[in-house]
């Protein structure tokens, strides 16, 4: 993925520097102009992808009143509060296996593949990245089983 990323990146910088330097008609000039629009549209989202696998991190607390999420990259990222009693309908989202889907999710340029998500106040919420299976399970039975027991604790 590193690798991509720089040669991504190089081309970048050629057609940049292609285009200051050479004398170019008209048409070639708009060409450019479209490729490098294009260009920067991939590169920011290869390269958000790129930083989240390097430094990415998810991070979910529980407390009393409120399950709050944070998506981070190294610690730049905004916490989100959401209430838990308006959270409804907590459920698992796992891809068939050699499916369109599954193998799109796995591709290193992806950053999705949220494996567990709820309903908030009409909204859909979603998150767990990347997670196997298994971990998935895991992780939808400890945080259903966490919010279970401070909705209890509120009535």
């Amino acid at each position: 993925m590193g690798a991509w990323f720089t040669m991504w990146m190089v081309i970048g910088i050629i057609v940049i520097w292609s285009a200051f330097t050479f004398i170019l008609k008209e048409q070639e000039q708009i060409i450019l102009f479209v490729f490098f629009i294009f260009w920067c549209y991939y590169a920011l989202k290869v390269g958000r992808s790129f930083f989240w696998i390097l430094w990415g991190k998810e991070l979910i607390k529980i407390n009393e009143t409120s399950l709050t999420y944070k998506k981070s990259i190294r610690n730049y990222g905004q916490a989100i509060p959401y209430y838990l009693e308006n959270i409804k309908k907590i459920n698992t989202y796992i891809p068939k296996d050699k499916s369109l889907q599954s193998v799109w999710e796995t591709s290193p340029w992806v950053k999705g593949g949220e494996r567990i998500e709820f309903q908030y106040m009409g909204k859909t919420v979603r998150f767990a990245r990347k997670l196997e299976e298994n971990e998935t399970k895991l992780l939808f039975n400890l945080i259903t089983r966490k919010i279970d027991e401070k909705i209890r604790k509120l009535k």
